[in-house]
């Protein structure tokens, strides 16, 4: 992992494949590191000619992780946005989208094609709309877009995912089972669970990092930042939605929403998906971004 210094916080980033290539921007969902988005599928995307990168956001793996900010208060931010004021929070989604954009300035990168899952999604949305000379095209996977009359997470889903796990360093075992009963959960049933992959996952993100109170900074951040339907309205840039029909955190209706807000956007539905990315996707989903992607070298070459 290498570091930089960007908006006033540290973001560790990794990369994939030619540096003189035109870049993809994988950002990644709530609670999640960047090494959710696999190596290989990030070698899947290399192979078609792009430059990979991967980030932790803020509160996330090797990025700064902001102790130092009290634990959100979810009934005062409830009554603050139920009054129409603005919340006190650590940060909004929109702060996590100029992160994303600093990386960038800081590799000296102009311009690049965004893919974001869940959280990470509506932040490439916001960064497609508050940046759009720096984004190429966007990739929006099993995401939102704020829209409060959407459909919730199942009841059981939202109880698993806010409940309190047991330490991994005083209970690995409690954790590790707490994590894998979540995952299952979730988890793409039109596909098998690997086990013993989630298992290797779930060790490695607590050996790179454990702050379980930035779960709830980023929570936060995604209450604050509302609905993003007003600004999703105007993007430009070639836009895939990937959804699973499955998906029992966001339910479907939320990426169909997505890409009803999305001028242009193009609506893909994947049978037998949940809340997760199974490897057996990698392909069919890394085409499909390519797919994106080569729509806006093309528009750019038609208008030369």
């Amino acid at each position: 992992m290498e570091c930089v210094e960007t908006n006033s916080i540290t973001v560790g980033y990794d990369t994939f494949g030619d540096e003189d290539a035109e870049v993809i921007l994988l950002i990644s969902g709530l609670g999640a590191q960047m090494i959710r988005w696999a190596s290989p599928f990030c070698e899947h995307l290399a192979t078609k000619g792009f430059r990979v990168i991967r980030f932790d956001n803020r509160d996330a793996g090797g990025s700064t992780h902001f102790t130092h900010s009290p634990t959100p208060d979810f009934s005062a931010l409830a009554t603050a946005i139920a009054a129409g004021r603005t919340p006190d929070v650590p940060y909004t989604l929109y702060d996590m989208a100029g992160d994303a954009i600093g990386l960038l300035d800081a590799l000296q990168i102009d311009r690049a094609h965004l893919v974001g899952r869940s959280m990470g999604g509506m932040i490439a949305q916001l960064m497609s709309r508050e940046y759009p000379e720096r984004i190429l095209s966007l990739t929006s996977i099993m995401s939102s877009t704020g829209n409060p009359t959407l459909p919730s997470a199942a009841p059981d889903v939202m109880t698993m995912l806010t409940e309190r796990a047991p330490h991994p360093f005083e209970d690995e075992a409690g954790f590790m089972e707490h994590s894998l009963a979540f995952a299952r959960r979730i988890a793409s049933p039109g596909y098998s669970f690997d086990e013993q992959a989630h298992r290797r996952l779930i060790l490695e993100e607590i050996r790179r990092t454990y702050d379980p109170a930035a779960f709830g900074r980023q929570i936060a951040a995604i209450a604050a930042t509302g609905d993003i339907r007003s600004s999703i309205a105007r993007i430009a840039a070639p836009t895939l939605v990937v959804h699973g029909v499955e998906d029992p955190l966001i339910p479907m209706e939320c990426g169909r929403d997505t890409a009803a807000s999305t001028p242009g956007a193009e609506f893909m539905p994947v049978d037998g998906m949940g809340h997760d990315f199974p490897s057996a996707l990698y392909s069919r989903i890394a085409d499909a971004i390519d797919r994106t992607a080569r729509r806006k070298t093309q528009e750019c070459t038609s208008q030369v």
